[in-house]
């Protein structure tokens, strides 16, 4: 990836060159809209950008949208869920988690709707002048492969507006003075066109795996999205699971697994030194120092501000290392918790300060409210965290333990716990040493298994929102959530957000507010 600075040039080029006319004339000496889109670098600056925008805005989190949602403040997303609190509020996640959600609630209820078609406007710019270039320095293989990569991005977008709020405009042009007012269009043409982006993804991208493509989209980072989205639509308000759709998980995930492996070390899927080649990692938000970094970045604002705090319930559903709950386990020591327990947990979470052993520690500057501080994303390297900290470990937002933990889901709801689902989930728990499942679970059983795996393996690694959702058990849980310092209320409505007021009123009653709003 590029410099900021060279991001933001093109980003504004991208945006500017939806404008006709904006400048009579150009300073021949600076980058214009009038001179670029001319050569295959200017294609390829403009393709990093869009990457680049993933990063989010230059800000903090606290900005309206809150700068890196998608990207370094992934974690943040739990603590929306049962597995944290957010103390700093970054988000607006406390106004959510209370059930303060109207049309003028800023933080991610605003943010996500403004930075996804802020982020859209800058795919559609990409595609639409790709279309009409005919340069002879791009292929048509190269064409097809760049367009794959942006239209990926786009169905990224999307996917994440049909999540949060449903029914919203489909724009697939560049935006002009006459078409810039949009109506909504129903939540089915929303998923249908992010299926139609994710297929061309599919079939135009390199079959190279992600870890060989020097950080472009592939082949299986499409179809690893595609799982994702299947999975999250193929359950119906009562929870009922679409099994002819989860059967396409299964495949999908299938014909992924054999090009990955789990890497050998856990941690190393989060830290910089072990990230580069990771043969388990299928897409991530890419970052280097000393100039493409955070402002505020990951070890700051999580090791030293204690931005997350993960509960003492969640911290309480890591197992023993012989397999049994803790508190049934004879291994359970009450003055200890974090004594022989899931590997995971002591690289997930951190007691009061951050402890990589061999005496590199770093006492936070803020306290956390549960004692707990997250540790996950945190990289030793880059002790002691303080704002001169350049956090360059990127965000993985696909790997294959959700592959494997997808494919296991899908298959037990299609055909019960057979043994390809027994050995998706052991494999997971294999490699950081805790024992195989017990035989003879039933299907339902075996569910409770692989939701408790991936709250698990994924925690802070923004799907566990999405899962209380898709399940239709958010109100179950988080309204009996007791221990998050805050009340916690849930509404079957807040599985939709309102859209933003402020784009209501820039439409002029065009774009009509959600119902339940």
């Amino acid at each position: 990836m590029k410099s900021c600075k060279i991001l933001i040039i093109i980003l504004s080029i991208i945006t500017l060159s939806g404008c006709e006319d904006y400048l009579d004339k150009q300073p021949l000496d600076q980058i214009s809209s009038s001179t670029f889109w001319k050569t295959k670098a200017d294609f390829e600056m403009a393709l990093t950008a869009n990457y680049g925008y993933m990063h989010g805005s230059t800000g903090g989190p606290w900005d309206n949208p809150p700068a890196g949602m998608w990207g370094y403040m992934l974690p943040n997303w739990d603590n929306l869920t049962d597995n944290s609190y957010g103390q700093h509020n970054y988000g607006g996640t406390k106004s959510i988690v209370a059930g303060d959600i109207s049309s003028t609630t800023g933080g991610y209820v605003s943010g996500v709707y403004k930075f996804c078609y802020q982020a859209i406007a800058r795919a559609n710019i990409f595609l639409n002048e790709l279309a009409k270039y005919e340069g002879n320095d791009i292929s048509e293989q190269e064409k097809k492969e760049a367009e794959a990569e942006v239209r990926f991005l786009r169905a990224y977008y999307y996917f994440q507006l049909y999540c949060f709020y449903g029914d919203v405009p489909l724009v697939l042009e560049p935006l002009t003075l006459e078409n810039q007012e949009q109506a909504k269009v129903g939540a089915d043409k929303i998923l249908e066109q992010v299926f139609i982006d994710l297929d061309f993804a599919i079939t135009n991208s390199s079959s190279n795996p992600y870890y060989e493509n020097s950080g472009h989209v592939s082949q299986s980072t499409a179809q690893a999205m595609k799982a994702r989205v299947l999975i999250y639509t193929a359950y119906d308000r009562s929870g009922t699971p679409n099994l002819a759709q989860l059967e396409e998980v299964a495949e999908l995930c299938s014909s992924i697994m054999p090009k990955y492996s789990l890497s050998p070390v856990f941690e190393d899927l989060f830290q910089d030194a072990g990230q580069k080649g990771n043969t388990e990692i299928i897409f991530s938000v890419n970052y280097l120092a000393p100039d493409n970094v955070p402002a505020y970045g990951t070890d700051i604002v999580f090791g030293d501000w204690m931005a997350i705090s993960p509960l003492q319930s969640f911290v309480d559903v890591f197992e023993c290392i012989d397999g049994l709950p803790w508190g049934e386990s004879p291994l359970t020591n009450p003055d200890n918790p974090m004594e022989n327990r899931d590997p995971r947990l002591s690289v997930t979470v951190f007691a009061d300060y951050v402890d990589w052993g061999g005496g590199s520690t770093h006492h936070p500057s803020n306290s956390a409210p549960s004692g707990y501080g997250f540790k996950k994303f945190l990289d030793p390297a880059n002790i002691p965290y303080g704002y001169s900290t350049l956090s360059q470990q990127n965000t993985v937002v696909l790997r294959l333990a959700e592959v494997l933990l997808m494919y296991a889901e899908a298959q037990n709801e299609v055909s019960g716990p057979d043994e390809s689902v027994y050995n998706a989930v052991n494999a997971i728990r294999d490699r950081v040493e805790m024992p195989a499942l017990p035989e003879g679970l039933s299907k339902e059983e075996m569910r409770e298994r692989i939701r408790h795996e991936r709250r698990v393996e994924l925690a802070f690694e923004g799907v566990r929102y999405f899962d209380l959702k898709r399940w239709n058990i958010a109100g179950e849980v988080l309204n009996n959530v007791t221990d998050g310092f805050l009340s916690y209320h849930w509404e079957d409505k807040f599985y939709h957000w309102p859209i933003p007021q402020e784009e209501i009123d820039k439409n002029h009653g065009v774009l009509e507010q959600n119902s339940d709003y």
